[in-house]
C-alpha cells in the first residue's frame, strides 16, 4: 500500500490581473474513477533500482519536487491533468512497486488518458512498459524511444535502474514480439563495450550525444526517427534527465559531462509527441538532494509541461 498523503497543489494566484491567469496548481485535479482523457500524472517515489545499480540515491523525492516545480507554471493549451498520486517502495520491494506502477499506467490507458510517470529511478521504465502491454497486448509494433546517456541494457542478478530495456527485450522475445528500441544521447564514456555489443545484437538504433550537439546532427536523427514513427502502432517515450548536460541538469545520479542541449532534447520530444501515437511517457532520475537551486526540478517541470501540451 502507498500511504503517503496526496500532494497539495498550491501556488501563486494572480487575483488582480486581467485575462486568463490559470496556473498548474489551479488546473490539476485528483484522479478519480470517472477521470477520462487528458494526462494522468503518476509519481514513482522509488530509487531502490538506483541503489542496486550502485548509483547515488535520492530520486525517491523526485515526484514531489517535480510537482512543486509544476505548480506555478502557466496553463497554455494543456488538456485536463489528473494526479493519480505516488507509488512508493514498501516492504514488497522494487518488483512490487513496479507491478503497482504498471496497474496505474494500465488504468490511465483504459481511461483514454496519457500516463506521465514522474520519477524516481529509471527502473520505473519496466513498470511503465508492463502497464502498456497489459492494456495494449496487440501492439506488436511498439516503438520505445529513450532519451538517455545510458542504454540501460544491463544483465544483473537483481533488476535495477540499469536493466529495464533489457527486461523489455526479454519480454518481447518470450512473447514473440519485435523489440523496437531507439536511444538518443548515448555517451561513449558511460557505457561499456559489452553494452554497445548488446545494443547491436538486439537491433537497437542509437545516436551518440556527440552527434546531437548541433542542428545538423539533430536533423539527421529526426529524419531517421520520422521513419520509425511512421511505421509503429504506438510509442513509449521515456526521458532520463541525465541525457542533458550536467550544468543544465545537476540533480541526477550521474550528471553528464557532455549531454544533449535542452533545446535539442525538446525538438526530439516535440517530434515524438506530434506523431499522435504516444501511449505513455515518463521522466526519470530527478534527484532533488543533488540539485542546485532547483534547476533540475524546474527543467523536469518544463519537459513535463511540454509533453502534456503535446498530448493536447
Amino acid at each position: 500500500m502507498d500511504m503517503a498523503p496526496p500532494f497539495e497543489w498550491s501556488g501563486r494566484v494572480d487575483a488582480e490581473e486581467t485575462g486568463v491567469t490559470t496556473r498548474w496548481h489551479q488546473h490539476v485535479r485528483a484522479a478519480a474513477t470517472r477521470s477520462t482523457g487528458g494526462v494522468t500524472l503518476i509519481g514513482f517515489a522509488v530509487d531502490e533500482g538506483v541503489r542496486r545499480n550502485g548509483g547515488r540515491p535520492g530520486a525517491a523525492r523526485g515526484p514531489v519536487s517535480l510537482r512543486h516545480a509544476l505548480c506555478n507554471l502557466p496553463v497554455l493549451g494543456e488538456p485536463a491533468v489528473w494526479d493519480a498520486g505516488d507509488v512508493s517502495c514498501g516492504k514488497g520491494g522494487l518488483e512490487d512497486a513496479q507491478t503497482r506502477l504498471a496497474a496505474r499506467v494500465a488504468q490511465a490507458i483504459q481511461h483514454k488518458s496519457l500516463p506521465l510517470v514522474l520519477g524516481g529511478g529509471h527502473e520505473m521504465a519496466w513498470g511503465t512498459f508492463q502497464g502498456i502491454v497489459k492494456k495494449r497486448p496487440d501492439t506488436n509494433r511498439l516503438l520505445v524511444v529513450n532519451l538517455d546517456a545510458h542504454f540501460d541494457l544491463r544483465t544483473a542478478a537483481q533488476a535495477n535502474s540499469g536493466t529495464p530495456f533489457r527486461q523489455m527485450h526479454d519480454w518481447c522475445v518470450q512473447h514473440q514480439q519485435a523489440f523496437n528500441y531507439r536511444a538518443l544521447g548515448i555517451s561513449r564514456f558511460a557505457n561499456t563495450q559489452a553494452l554497445f555489443d548488446r545494443a547491436r545484437q538486439i537491433g537497437a538504433r542509437y545516436w551518440l550525444d556527440e552527434h546531437l550537439q548541433d542542428a545538423g546532427g539533430v536533423h539527421d536523427a529526426q529524419q531517421a526517427l520520422s521513419l520509425d514513427l511512421a511505421q509503429c502502432d504506438a510509442v513509449y517515450l521515456t526521458v532520463c534527465l541525465d541525457v542533458l548536460p550536467g550544468a543544465q541538469a545537476p540533480g541526477v545520479s550521474a550528471p553528464a559531462t557532455l549531454g544533449v542541449p535542452l533545446a535539442h532534447v525538446e525538438r526530439l520530444i516535440d517530434q515524438v509527441m506530434a506523431s499522435g501515437r504516444v501511449v505513455a511517457a515518463d521522466i526519470a532520475e530527478l534527484c532533488p538532494v543533488l540539485d542546485r537551486d532547483c534547476i533540475t526540478s524546474r527543467l523536469a517541470a518544463r519537459l513535463a509541461a511540454r509533453i502534456t501540451r503535446g498530448a493536447a
